[in-house]
């Protein structure tokens, strides 16, 4: 794992200086603290941040080619290497590490974009063309590792974070407005835009090319869904089930085997749930690896789930660790985990992983396996089921019996299911009938969102209704699909990749210098689950029904007919309780508020003085709160605040290759200052 950055001047060619890749590999070193590199080839720059897994004495970065004319810098792994490399060796080409980043290289060499149909990892790389003078820049299927990029003043800029960006001295961060409406309504900017004016990400299962002056985009991957109900009905509930069950456990299996692919000692998340308690069972269980476990425990019951861990650590004999989250350690460490983010949230759930991963770093370890995943694509989220329960109530909506079934939703959030069954239909009418709608599983969602977009300034408010904004991400094939592949596909498209992965994945592990791995989502796992008839996702209102075929085999029962309760954490009281924060008071002060420009001053006023007078605080005004202080800590750390880390740290190892234009290519000089 590591981080990379890169700079081409597409229009003036003139040389890039090392020392302003220098400074960009600076702001992320906590992505790969072990080695640095720099590759200069006149108009292009490319630097990397190296967090040492595999080949940790050879597979230093940049890496070329055998003659020189290709240089790549690589974030990420590719799990499949060991099966790729035996067919390009057989093809003529010859390699001078071990690393899975010289595969990926040869990979380029010999099939072009065309090699990303063979990979099988978490990736975002660069590749540098000396003898075309072109940039390939490419990043893995459903984003689970971030590739950023801007273009300003002739050059084209880009990171595994923003700030590198930023710190390239060449791109300014200025919010954009209507990305905060984003944010607010889905919880995340819509790709491939981020929050920042003019800066993108190079989308989920897409490749990027600059060359000529010119930059494209070019999708080689896209989330799609065949659902295979006719097998369903031919061959039987239990016969298809046990099939299927028996597929998923082989895939789920390797993919695991192949994710514990380091030297490095991997370790594992461990929840409490069914889907990482599935992966922690695999490993101890189908692998001769010992295993260390790892989890957050909260002080506030609401949100802990510390028994169902210690269980299941007793149950595997796993040596267990626990990092515990109080409301006061959430609050401190926010305003860190926003600087890792770069975006504005919606939830604090980030913080403890952030915490987390610092008790993972401290334990000796750099790679975990972790269970995320699993609900996006065998059906385990909650608003999968709130979906299927309104389309069931739509048929005929004045029922009142069928209304009762929502006591059943959304067992975890506080009042909810206390309230009667009048209220709750009321809240889950609204659009019953509106079956036929793109976002129909999604609306209630969306809508609560923009109704948390009143406390936005008057000129910032939404003007386009929730669906039009992300008409242009639905697959061609969208309408054909199920009911549920449909619900999956905004999920996924959306949450998944833009908050989950990142914001709640990448940021809060490699702040710390961890690397998550996603068996769930093996590109073989994934193309599986796309397959299922809905039926074996969601049967009922029993959400990943295959999978708990598995975890009726693999875990306690205790744990695999557990009801799915989401991974939240507390938001109001982690910034409003003993002692609240004085960057809260600060940034929350009208003062502040208006500096800024973003919120208005007394609506934001309203819903503080509400949290400090102890009136109760709905899950729209948690969420607005998370909302408002995490865009005025973006807003102060890098519109009003950013400073550049003014080099690398003394005493480290940097790698510096320079190209040299001679007719048969470049070549290197190596040096290590």
């Amino acid at each position: 794992m590591c981080g990379i950055v890169g700079i081409l001047n597409l229009e003036i060619r003139q040389p890039v200086d090392a020392g302003d890749i220098r400074q960009m590999l600076a702001m992320i070193r906590h992505r790969g603290p072990d080695e640095f590199g720099i590759y200069l080839d006149g108009p292009a720059g490319l630097g990397s941040a190296r967090l040492s897994i595999i080949d940790l004495s050879t597979g230093q970065q940049p890496i070329c080619n055998e003659n020189g004319t290709l240089w790549i810098v690589f974030n990420g792994e590719i799990f499949n290497y060991v099966e790729v490399r035996p067919e390009l060796e057989a093809r003529g080409h010859t390699f001078a590490t071990t690393s899975d980043t010289e595969v990926l290289l040869h990979a380029y060499e010999e099939w072009g974009e065309k090699c990303m149909e063979r990979l099988n990892g978490q990736f975002a790389f660069a590749i540098w063309n000396t003898h075309d003078q072109s940039l390939f820049m490419a990043r893995d299927r459903v984003g689970v590792r971030p590739l950023y990029y801007a273009i300003n003043d002739g050059a084209f800029v880009f990171g595994s974070e923003i700030k590198a960006i930023l710190a390239s001295g060449r791109v300014k961060a200025e919010i954009e407005p209507k990305r905060l409406e984003q944010i607010f309504t889905y919880w995340c900017p819509l790709s491939p835009g981020t929050v920042f004016r003019g800066v993108f990400e190079v989308p989920p299962g897409q490749y990027l090319l600059a060359k000529n002056g010119k930059v494209a985009l070019k999708s080689y991957w896209e989330l799609s869904f065949t659902d295979e109900n006719r097998a369903w009905s031919e061959k039987g509930d239990s016969k298809v089930a046990e099939d299927y069950a028996a597929q998923l456990s082989d895939l789920l299996i390797d993919a695991s085997r192949i994710r514990l692919r380091a030297d490095v000692p991997v370790g594992a998340y461990l929840s409490g749930g069914l889907d990482s308690s599935i992966i922690a069972a695999i490993i101890r269980n189908s692998t001769s690896n010992q295993l260390d476990t790892f989890s957050i425990a909260f002080d506030d019951r609401n949100f802990d789930e510390s028994e169902f861990q210690t269980q299941m650590a007793r149950f595997l004999g796993t040596t267990h660790q626990v990092v515990r989250a109080t409301h006061a350690d959430i609050g401190k460490v926010f305003p860190e985990v926003i600087w890792h983010t770069e975006v504005p949230i919606m939830r604090t759930a980030p913080a403890p992983m952030f915490m987390l991963s610092k008790l993972v770093r401290d334990a000796g370890y750099k790679v975990v396996l972790t269970g995320e995943g699993a609900d996006e694509f065998l059906g385990g989220y909650d608003i999968f089921k709130e979906a299927k329960v309104r389309r069931f109530w739509a048929r005929q909506p004045e029922s009142k019996w069928r209304s009762t079934l929502l006591k059943r939703l959304y067992p975890d959030i506080s009042n909810i299911s206390r309230n009667n069954v009048s209220l709750l239909a009321a809240f889950f009418r609204d659009g019953l009938t509106d079956i036929e709608s793109p976002d129909y599983s999604h609306a209630l969602r969306w809508r609560n969102g923009r109704r948390i977009c009143r406390f936005l300034n008057q000129e910032l408010e939404p003007r386009t209704n929730s669906i039009a904004a992300v008409q242009g991400l639905l697959h061609r094939d969208f309408a054909g699909w199920s009911p549920l592949a449909r619900a999956q596909y905004l999920e996924i498209k959306i949450f998944l990749s833009q908050y989950l992965l990142s914001s709640q994945g990448d940021r809060m592990g490699m702040a710390h210098s961890i690397e998550a791995r996603f068996p769930f989502l093996d590109c073989r796992v994934i193309e599986f689950c796309n397959r299922l008839p809905s039926q074996l996702k969601l049967r009922g209102l029993t959400e990943k029904y295959l999978l708990k075929k598995l975890g009726k085999k693999w875990l306690p029962g205790e744990i695999w007919q557990r009801p799915k309760r989401p991974y939240r954490a507390p938001i109001h009281r982690s910034f409003f309780n003993n002692v609240t924060p004085e960057y809260v008071t600060e940034l929350l002060s009208p003062d502040q508020l208006r500096k800024s420009g973003y919120f208005k001053t007394e609506a934001v006023g309203q819903l503080t003085q509400k949290i400090r007078h102890g009136v109760a605080v709905s899950e729209s005004d948690d969420m607005a709160l998370a909302g408002i202080l995490s865009t005025q800590l973006v807003h102060q750390q890098f519109v009003q605040n950013f400073r550049a880390v003014a080099g690398l740290p003394k005493g480290v190892r940097v790698k510096v290759c320079r190209g040299s234009r001679k007719s048969s290519g470049a070549t290197a000089e190596q040096v290590t200052p």
